[in-house]
């Protein structure tokens, strides 16, 4: 198995075609599905098949694809390591961070950061971990900073905690329901909430359920925290989310947290890592940062 055939693999995912990915590579077909053929060789199964859908992989082609990746990422890593031992071309860092870390402690870590690592390029994406997680595990994630239960998370991904996640439940200022306290109270308010796998909201409807709770009779799903945030302060739509990002004085504005008593256990943020993979000489004081400042 060589670099060049897990490389001609994955073009092909990212291309969805022979041709197009031949010509990415500046190779000619031919020699693009020799690769495919002769790495469909070394591991003793078809990785691809070709339809009137156009070209699709294979059981085992999906499984060697995330692990060419994550393989490919980490070679790419150690090659960007050597080059500035030697003094080449800076290096980069690429994370995915939540909203409430990206609030508190991002503008800090940056500013120290940069001290640090002057010449290192640092790629910002959202700490969602419906995405977090295919990211890290296929190596375009160095770390992550995210609410997460270290129970439901893949075997591959290790769990650093770094806090509670203390939720609360909040909403525009002069809200009707702004001064309930009990949960009746709510049974005809509106929500938006993000329902994705290891969300406060996913965490909150399962607890209504354990509380023998009705769940919310009216929601809108929203995967991003802008568009939510923007929603409780625009409508009456309640939302759930981290105390310490409502009660942020610019993230939170025009919002004020509502006191329904009881709510779930809070829920831990932390750092998410690749098992048995190292962070980068880039990423590692990086992580420091946030640990730091997270934890503190």
């Amino acid at each position: 198995m060589k670099d060049h055939q897990l490389r001609a693999l994955v073009q092909v995912a990212e291309c969805s075609s022979i041709r197009a990915a031949a010509r990415a590579m500046n190779l000619s077909q031919s020699a693009l599905t020799k690769a495919l053929r002769e790495l469909e060789e070394d591991v003793g199964a078809e990785l691809l098949t070709r339809s009137y859908k156009g070209i699709e992989f294979t059981a085992a082609g999906s499984v060697l694809l995330t692990r060419a990746r994550l393989a490919l990422s980490i070679l790419d890593k150690a090659v960007e390591e050597v080059r500035l031992l030697h003094g080449g071309p800076g290096s980069r860092v690429v994370i995915a961070v939540t909203p409430m870390a990206g609030a508190l402690v991002l503008p800090r870590v940056l500013r120290e950061y940069e001290r640090l690592q002057p010449n290192t390029e640092v790629h910002l994406t959202e700490g969602l971990l419906t995405q977090v997680l295919p990211d890290l595990i296929e190596g375009r994630l160095d770390f992550a900073i995210a609410v997460a239960d270290a129970a439901d998370l893949p075997y591959e991904i290790v769990f650093e905690p770094l806090g509670p996640a203390e939720a609360v439940l909040a909403a525009r200022e002069g809200h009707p329901l702004a001064e309930a306290t009990t949960w009746a109270e709510l049974k005809d308010a509106k929500w938006v909430m993000n329902l994705s796998p290891g969300s406060l909201g996913r965490n909150l409807l399962s607890w209504l359920g354990q509380q023998g709770l009705p769940p919310p009779r009216h929601m809108i799903r929203c995967a991003s925290t802008m568009l939510m945030l923007e929603l409780m302060q625009r409508t009456d739509c309640i939302g759930i989310g981290p105390a310490r990002l409502f009660e942020d004085r610019l993230v939170g504005h025009g919002i004020r947290c509502i006191g329904v008593k009881p709510l779930p256990p809070p829920m831990s943020f932390g750092l998410l890592r690749l098992r048995g993979v190292p962070l980068s000489t880039a990423a590692k004081p990086m992580a420091t940062l946030f640990a730091r400042y997270l934890s503190g």
